[in-house]
């Protein structure tokens, strides 16, 4: 069974910026056919990580704001994807002990209901615009969401472990380092 990691230190700013630029920018290629269907929510997966394991760092007002950038960059109802996110993060918030205190696969056992949540209120905001009703399918990307947990959880922790700069005040107490 897989542990989930911990993080050694907390990661910078620029880091978990840079973490969610990246995320944006896979949301945002140009997916087609069965790829767009299984397409994971990229930058919500990586809130849900960062709201997760940094809590103070990540929160509602990160998840409203980015969820404003996808309602432009998707070219949907403004508000909708700001509003999933935020109702998902305040959830993921409220669970983030719980959802620690499990390995990586049952985490993604916690995040795939979280990852539902935001796709039942994206296809509600599009329903109550008048839009046509997309078709089962929809919610495939949920489940390859919760499949990619374990994966991403691993790949972030790897990219902040080689991330990491030694420490100057362990490096300058050793003794025979002068």
């Amino acid at each position: 069974m897989v542990k989930a990691p911990t993080l050694a230190r907390p990661p910078s700013g620029q880091f978990i910026a840079m973490t969610l630029f990246a995320a944006l920018m896979l949301d945002i290629l140009p997916w087609q056919g069965a790829a767009l269907l299984l397409r994971p929510d990229f930058v919500l997966l990586l809130l849900l990580y960062w709201a997760v394991h940094q809590p103070l760092r990540i929160g509602m007002a990160a998840a409203w704001g980015l969820g404003l950038v996808m309602d432009v960059a998707d070219g949907a109802l403004l508000g909708q994807y700001a509003l999933a996110y935020t109702v998902v993060i305040f959830l993921a918030l409220a669970l983030h002990r719980r959802i620690q205190a499990f390995s990586l696969w049952p985490q993604a056992w916690h995040i795939f209901p979280l990852l539902l949540v935001s796709q039942v209120l994206v296809l509600l905001a599009h329903l109550l615009s008048g839009a046509a009703f997309i078709g089962w399918g929809y919610f495939l990307a949920s489940i390859t969401g919760a499949l990619l947990w374990p994966p991403l959880s691993l790949l972030v922790q790897l990219a902040l472990k080689h991330n990491t700069v030694p420490d100057a005040t362990y490096t300058s107490s050793r003794g025979g380092d002068k």
